[in-house]
C-alpha cells in the first residue's frame, strides 16, 4: 500500500484508546494506527518502532495461537513521510473529543501499523460492493472466579462486571446499569444470549457499537452519549433483513427487526470458521465455577417465576466465544492470588533490575514466550520463575478479558454461497460473515496494583450499598414462591 501517494483528506478519523489513535481509508479496507504520548513526553522513533513490534509480534506469536489464524489481524509495520502525519493529524484534530486531546499523536518518528479494517468483511471480497454491517462488541469477563483466595463470597456469586456496574454508575461513568451479563453471552444457550444481546442494544455503554459501511449508527462514540433510538436504528438495518419493504413501519417492525439481528449475531458468535493450536488447552474444567450470576436479569426473572435453575448449553469449541473463555481463565487464581505473586517479582526485580528483560516483562513476545504460558500448574514452589508465570498469564487474561469482537455481515444471493463461506439465514435474507478480534495490546505489567485496588473497590461498594437491598427483595421472593398456592374452581 502507497500510503505517501494517498491525500491525507482521504483518511478519517475512526476512534482512540489510551495508548493509539486510528485513522481508517475512505475507500480500502485499512487503517492506520498511530501511539500516542502526554505533551512533552514524546518517545523516540526507536522506542515508537519497538513499542509497535511489541504489539505485532504479541497478536502474531501469542495472541493468534489462542484465537486462531482467521481471527485475529496482527497486521505490519510501515514507515510514513513525515509531512504526510502532520497533515493527517491537523486534519483529525478537530474530530477528536475533548476528553482524548490530553494526549498528542506521534507526528514525529513516521512509524504506524497498518491493520485491516475490522468494520469490514475480512474473507469474502466479493461482497465489497454491497452495504456492510459491523457489529462490535465487548464482551467482558465470562466466569465466576473459581478461585480459593477469594477472600469475599461474593466475587463466587456475583460477576466482576455486574458488581463494577454500581460503581460506575455511582461514579457518573453511566446513568443507569446495565442489564447485561456477560455469563449469560457466554452461557451457549440461546435463550440467555438473546436476552444478553438485547440487554447490550438497550444499554450499549461502551461495550456494543454498530457500524454501517464503517459509520457508527449505534452506540457510545468516547463515552459520549449514545445513539440508542431503535427506531433509528431499524430504518437502518430494514433493508439488510427485509429488503422487498414488506414489512410495515411502527413498533412491530422495530421489534421485529432487532430480533432478526439478534439472531445473526447469535449464530455469527456460535459459528466455528477456526482453528488452532491453543483452541483444546483448558485451563480448568468450566462446570468448576458457578455458570451463572445471581445478579443477572435474566436469572432474577427466573426466580420471579419460581424456577431456581438456570441452563447452560455450553459453547461450541471451535468459536471465538470459547476460545475467548479459555484465554480469560488462564487467571486461575484471581487478583487477590496473583498480587503476592507480582509483589515477589517486584522484590526479585528491585534486587536484580537487570534481570527485567531475561524475564521478558517487557518482550520479546516470541514463541519462548507463549510456551511459557501453557503450564498451567498451581503448585507453587516459591520461586520467582513460577510467581512471573502466573502474573504473565493474568496479563494474558486480563486481555482476552477486554478485547472486542467484530462480526461484519453482508448479504449474499443463493448461488454465492457455498460451504467455503459462512452463512447465517434468516426470515427473508441470506448473510455472509466473518468474525474478527481486536483489541488485544497486552495488559501492562505496572497496571497490576490498580487491578488489585479496583477490585476491593468494586467488591467493597457492592457489599455495603448493593447486596444488602437485594438480599432482602430475594429473600422475600423466593418466600413468595414458597407459599404461593393456586386454587382452581370448576366453572
Amino acid at each position: 500500500m502507497e500510503v505517501e501517494k494517498m491525500d491525507e483528506n482521504e483518511w478519517k478519523y475512526h476512534g482512540e484508546g489510551n495508548q493509539s489513535l486510528v485513522v481508517s481509508h475512505c475507500q480500502r479496507c485499512v487503517v492506520l494506527r498511530f501511539l500516542k504520548s502526554p505533551p512533552n513526553q514524546n518517545k523516540t522513533p526507536e522506542e515508537i518502532l519497538h513499542h509497535l513490534q511489541n504489539i505485532v509480534d504479541f497478536g502474531k506469536h501469542v495472541m493468534k495461537q489462542f484465537f486462531g489464524e482467521n481471527y485475529v489481524h496482527h497486521g505490519e509495520i510501515i514507515q510514513l513521510p513525515l509531512d504526510f502525519v502532520r497533515q493527517l493529524c491537523l486534519k483529525i484534530q478537530p474530530e477528536r473529543p475533548e476528553c482524548r486531546c490530553d494526549k498528542d499523536m506521534d507526528t514525529l518518528s513516521g512509524y504506524a501499523m497498518c491493520l485491516p479494517n475490522l468494520t469490514r468483511l475480512q474473507t469474502f471480497r466479493f461482497t465489497e460492493h454491497r452495504p456492510i454491517l459491523c457489529i462490535e462488541i465487548k464482551p467482558k469477563c465470562g466466569f465466576i472466579p473459581f478461585s480459593s483466595h477469594v477472600s469475599q463470597e461474593i466475587k463466587h456469586k456475583v460477576c466482576r462486571y455486574c458488581m463494577h456496574q454500581h460503581l460506575k454508575v455511582a461514579n457518573g461513568k453511566w446513568k443507569r446499569p446495565s442489564k447485561y451479563c456477560p455469563l449469560d453471552l457466554f452461557s451457549g444457550n440461546k435463550q440467555r444470549m438473546h436476552f444478553a444481546l438485547k440487554s447490550l442494544l438497550q444499554e450499549a455503554q461502551n461495550n456494543l457499537k454498530i457500524f454501517k459501511n464503517g459509520e457508527l449508527i449505534y452506540g457510545c462514540k468516547d463515552d459520549q452519549d449514545c445513539v440508542s433510538d431503535w427506531n433509528e436504528l431499524a430504518r437502518h438495518l430494514k433493508p439488510f433483513f427485509f429488503p422487498s419493504n414488506g414489512l410495515v413501519s411502527g413498533p412491530h417492525c422495530t421489534r421485529t427487526i432487532v430480533k432478526e439481528l439478534i439472531h445473526v449475531i447469535t449464530m455469527a458468535l456460535l459459528s466455528s470458521t477456526d482453528t488452532c493450536r491453543a483452541g483444546d488447552m483448558k485451563t480448568v474444567p468450566i462446570s468448576q465455577g458457578r455458570s451463572y450470576c445471581e445478579a443477572s436479569a435474566f436469572n432474577k426473572e427466573l426466580v420471579r417465576n419460581g424456577k431456581h435453575k438456570l441452563e447452560s448449553s455450553g459453547l461450541p469449541r471451535g468459536c471465538l466465544l470459547y476460545k475467548t473463555l479459555q484465554a480469560q481463565m488462564l487467571d486461575m487464581l484471581d487478583i487477590e492470588g496473583l498480587y503476592p505473586l507480582y509483589s515477589r517479582v517486584e522484590q526479585y526485580l528491585e534486587e536484580f533490575p537487570e534481570e527485567r528483560s531475561t524475564l521478558q516483562i517487557d518482550g520479546p513476545y516470541n514463541e519462548a514466550f507463549y510456551e511459557k504460558l501453557l503450564d498451567l500448574s498451581l503448585e507453587d514452589d516459591g520461586t520467582v520463575a513460577f510467581a512471573l508465570t502466573k502474573v504473565q498469564q493474568y496479563r494474558i487474561a486480563m486481555t482476552a478479558k477486554d478485547c472486542s469482537i467484530m462480526i461484519a455481515l453482508s448479504t449474499c444471493l443463493q448461488d454465492e454461497c457455498s460451504e467455503q463461506r459462512p452463512v447465517v439465514l434468516t426470515s427473508k435474507s441470506r448473510f455472509t460473515f466473518s468474525v474478527s478480534v481486536l483489541d488485544l495490546d497486552l495488559k501492562p505489567y505496572e497496571s497490576i496494583p490498580h487491578q488489585y485496588k479496583l477490585d476491593g473497590e468494586i467488591v467493597n461498594y457492592y457489599l455495603k450499598n448493593v447486596q444488602a437491598k437485594d438480599d432482602s427483595v430475594m429473600s422475600n421472593l423466593f418466600k413468595e414462591n414458597e407459599d404461593c398456592t393456586l386454587v382452581l374452581h370448576k366453572v
